[in-house]
């Protein structure tokens, strides 16, 4: 016998008699539903079952946000469905069940249920790089990074969605970040327009990550893109060329990375900004005859996770322009790092030209060197 539970009348019947007739007719004119309705702490492996009394179930919705619907399957008269898949922890479950009464009568019912939350280390969340409100430039991906391992990416894929005014064609790939963790990233086919305005939307609640991994998480963010910032470092001229919204503002003299050392080749985009900062070297694994340890380094600007930055380097005077003499940072004056400094901010472009070795997509947000055919290649859902 099918068990069930939380039943409710959802047509009157004519009469007041209480007789087994009537009640009878009233079982007709129910469809019953298991958990029962306003049900928490709902066990995963439960199952959820919908019975229609002497009708036929003509329909069966259950939906949550984050997992989406529930698969189940109907008895072979259709008197009753039983759901096929575990529920999700943690979120709430919305049922909505239509039915046929013997008497040609149209029943519909909807109630809610409430699953258990599960267990910390049974849950994951994504760390994301854009805050609300926020204005970035024009070069900035929206890169999401998880504490967990990830098994099923297109799970969690499908579950987020950047959407932008005016549009712009994009799309997300998948990396691993430096440190190991599963991250995806999601950019334009070519940089931002400015005043772009872009939203996040992450509903990972009761998403399966697969290994018994389930998301927590529902953001909306909303964030605009500033001015088109754009720097360009010729390592062969030795000159850093700034423009903005189009416009030249300003050519600098600079000293790149000296032979072995030489500056990252490729785009890389501006993290962030730090007036003074104690440079060691041990820190990116250079020691002995080129090891250095400079305290209070003004006007830095970072560009990797690996350590390059764009900084004021008066130890060099005399080089700006005319040598590469740097461990793979771009140094100028004092003066010039300075007005660099105050000229760009977080998500700006800084394009090295004339180098070697390319900066990887993961080397704080390389990504704009991954060809837009690989790039998309790159998404759980091709």
């Amino acid at each position: 016998m099918l068990a069930v539970t939380g039943s409710l009348a959802l047509a009157a019947c004519s009469g007041s008699s209480d007789d087994g007739d009537g009640k009878r007719s009233a079982e007709s004119h129910r469809i019953r539903v298991a958990p029962a309705a306003d049900a928490s702490s709902v066990p995963v492996d439960k199952k959820v079952r919908i019975r229609a009394g002497s009708g036929k179930l003509t329909s069966v919705k259950v939906t949550a946000p984050g997992p989406g619907a529930l698969k189940g399957t109907y008895s072979g008269n259709r008197d009753s469905w039983t759901s096929g898949a575990e529920l999700a922890p943690g979120v709430t479950y919305t049922v909505e069940a239509r039915a046929t009464a013997s008497d040609g009568r149209k029943i519909t019912e909807r109630r809610t249920f409430t699953t258990a939350e599960p267990p910390k280390s049974r849950t994951f969340v994504g760390e994301y790089n854009v805050e609300k409100g926020s204005t970035v430039g024009t070069a900035l991906p929206v890169s999401i990074v998880f504490n967990k391992p990830i098994s099923d990416k297109a799970a969690v894929e499908r579950r987020l969605r950047v959407t932008s005014s005016p549009a712009v064609e994009g799309a997300w790939s998948w990396m691993k970040d430096r440190n190991g963790k599963d991250r995806i990233d999601y950019r334009p086919r070519e940089y931002w327009k400015p005043d772009t305005r872009v939203t996040l939307r992450m509903n990972l609640d009761g998403v399966a990550a697969g290994g018994g991994l389930y998301g927590t998480q529902t953001r909306k963010i909303g964030f605009t893109v500033g001015k088109s910032v754009v720097s360009t470092v010729d390592v062969a001229k030795k000159t850093m060329t700034v423009t903005e919204n189009g416009r030249k503002l300003r050519t600098l003299p600079v000293s790149t990375g000296k032979k072995g050392f030489e500056t990252w080749d490729g785009t890389m985009v501006v993290l962030s900004k730090v007036p003074s900062i104690r440079m060691d070297s041990s820190t990116v694994g250079i020691f002995g005859r080129e090891a250095y340890d400079l305290g209070k380094v003004k006007w830095d600007v970072q560009l990797t996770i690996s350590g390059t930055y764009a900084h004021a380097a008066p130890w060099n005077e005399g080089k700006f322009g005319r040598v590469n003499g740097s461990h793979g940072c771009i140094g100028m004056s004092t003066g010039d790092a300075k007005w660099f400094f105050e000229h760009v901010d977080y998500g700006d472009p800084v394009t090295v030209l004339n180098s070697k070795g390319t900066v990887p997509a993961n080397n704080g947000y390389g990504d704009w060197n991954v060809d837009w055919a690989k790039w998309r290649a790159g998404s759980a859902l091709r």
